[in-house]
Protein backbone atom coordinates (compact mmCIF):
# COMPACT_ATOMS: atom_id res chain seq x y z
CA UNK A 1 0.00 0.00 0.00
CA UNK A 2 1.13 3.37 -0.81
CA UNK A 3 -0.05 6.30 0.86
CA UNK A 4 -0.27 9.37 -1.57
CA UNK A 5 -0.37 13.18 0.56
CA UNK A 6 -1.48 16.46 -1.02
CA UNK A 7 -3.43 19.62 0.07
CA UNK A 8 -6.21 21.50 -0.88
CA UNK A 9 -5.78 24.83 0.62
CA UNK A 10 -6.03 23.71 4.48
CA UNK A 11 -7.22 20.12 3.68
CA UNK A 12 -4.80 17.53 3.99
CA UNK A 13 -5.99 14.77 1.55
CA UNK A 14 -4.20 11.03 2.01
CA UNK A 15 -4.95 8.63 -0.84
CA UNK A 16 -3.92 5.25 0.10
CA UNK A 17 -3.99 2.66 -2.64
CA UNK A 18 -4.18 -1.00 -2.46
CA UNK A 19 -5.69 -2.95 0.66
CA UNK A 20 -5.81 -2.17 3.75
CA UNK A 21 -5.61 -4.50 6.20
CA UNK A 22 -3.49 -6.13 9.03
CA UNK A 23 -0.22 -6.10 6.99
CA UNK A 24 -0.72 -2.67 5.73
CA UNK A 25 -3.37 -0.82 8.54
CA UNK A 26 -0.18 -0.16 11.19
CA UNK A 27 1.69 2.17 8.34
CA UNK A 28 -2.08 3.62 7.31
CA UNK A 29 -2.83 4.25 11.64
CA UNK A 30 0.49 6.15 11.77
CA UNK A 31 0.39 8.42 8.70
CA UNK A 32 -3.28 9.34 9.46
CA UNK A 33 -2.36 9.85 13.25
CA UNK A 34 0.29 12.08 12.50
CA UNK A 35 -2.04 14.18 9.89
CA UNK A 36 -4.25 14.88 12.56
CA UNK A 37 -2.85 17.38 14.35
CA UNK A 38 -4.70 19.96 16.52
CA UNK A 39 -7.88 21.68 14.41
CA UNK A 40 -6.52 19.58 11.33
CA UNK A 41 -8.69 18.76 8.63
CA UNK A 42 -8.11 15.73 6.62
CA UNK A 43 -9.92 13.66 3.76
CA UNK A 44 -9.08 10.36 3.16
CA UNK A 45 -9.76 9.52 -0.31
CA UNK A 46 -10.15 6.15 -0.67
CA UNK A 47 -11.14 6.14 -4.36
CA UNK A 48 -8.15 3.76 -4.94
CA UNK A 49 -8.39 1.28 -1.84
CA UNK A 50 -10.18 -2.02 -3.14
CA UNK A 51 -10.79 -3.61 0.63
CA UNK A 52 -10.60 -2.18 4.30
CA UNK A 53 -10.75 -4.81 6.70
CA UNK A 54 -11.52 -4.40 10.58
CA UNK A 55 -8.50 -3.74 10.86
CA UNK A 56 -8.46 -0.86 8.40
CA UNK A 57 -11.68 0.01 10.03
CA UNK A 58 -10.11 0.15 13.67
CA UNK A 59 -7.24 2.70 12.23
CA UNK A 60 -9.86 5.19 11.01
CA UNK A 61 -11.72 4.84 14.36
CA UNK A 62 -8.65 5.91 16.03
CA UNK A 63 -7.92 8.74 13.79
CA UNK A 64 -11.44 9.95 14.20
CA UNK A 65 -11.23 9.67 18.01
CA UNK A 66 -7.92 11.42 17.62
CA UNK A 67 -9.43 14.58 15.39
CA UNK A 68 -12.52 15.10 17.57
CA UNK A 69 -10.36 15.25 21.05
CA UNK A 70 -7.89 17.63 18.85
CA UNK A 71 -10.90 19.64 17.58
CA UNK A 72 -9.80 18.59 14.16
CA UNK A 73 -12.22 16.88 11.21
CA UNK A 74 -12.11 13.88 9.32
CA UNK A 75 -13.61 12.59 6.37
CA UNK A 76 -13.74 9.80 3.98
CA UNK A 77 -14.53 9.88 0.34
CA UNK A 78 -14.37 7.98 -2.48
CA UNK A 79 -15.50 4.19 -1.79
CA UNK A 80 -15.63 1.47 -4.28
CA UNK A 81 -18.36 -1.07 -4.21
CA UNK A 82 -16.40 -3.29 -2.08
CA UNK A 83 -15.11 -0.56 0.82
CA UNK A 84 -18.50 1.15 0.19
CA UNK A 85 -20.40 -2.31 1.21
CA UNK A 86 -18.07 -2.74 4.05
CA UNK A 87 -18.68 0.40 5.48
CA UNK A 88 -22.75 -0.26 5.68
CA UNK A 89 -22.65 -3.80 6.77
CA UNK A 90 -20.26 -2.48 9.84
CA UNK A 91 -22.18 1.46 10.21
CA UNK A 92 -18.78 2.79 9.81
CA UNK A 93 -20.58 5.93 8.93
CA UNK A 94 -21.70 6.58 12.54
CA UNK A 95 -18.08 6.74 13.43
CA UNK A 96 -16.57 9.34 10.53
CA UNK A 97 -18.02 11.48 8.18
CA UNK A 98 -18.65 9.71 4.51
CA UNK A 99 -18.65 11.49 1.08
CA UNK A 100 -19.56 10.05 -1.96
CA UNK A 101 -16.58 11.82 -3.90
CA UNK A 102 -13.60 13.56 -2.82
CA UNK A 103 -14.80 17.15 -4.13
CA UNK A 104 -18.11 16.69 -1.83
CA UNK A 105 -16.03 16.12 1.20
CA UNK A 106 -14.03 19.11 0.55
CA UNK A 107 -16.80 21.09 0.32
CA UNK A 108 -17.94 19.79 3.41
CA UNK A 109 -14.29 20.53 5.10
CA UNK A 110 -13.82 24.18 4.04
Amino acid sequence: MEIGERRDGDILILSPTGRIDNDTSPDFQTRLLAALTPAAAVLVDLSGVAYVSSAGLRALMMGSKQSKAANGRLAVAGLGPVVKEIFEISRFSLVVQVFDTPADALAALR
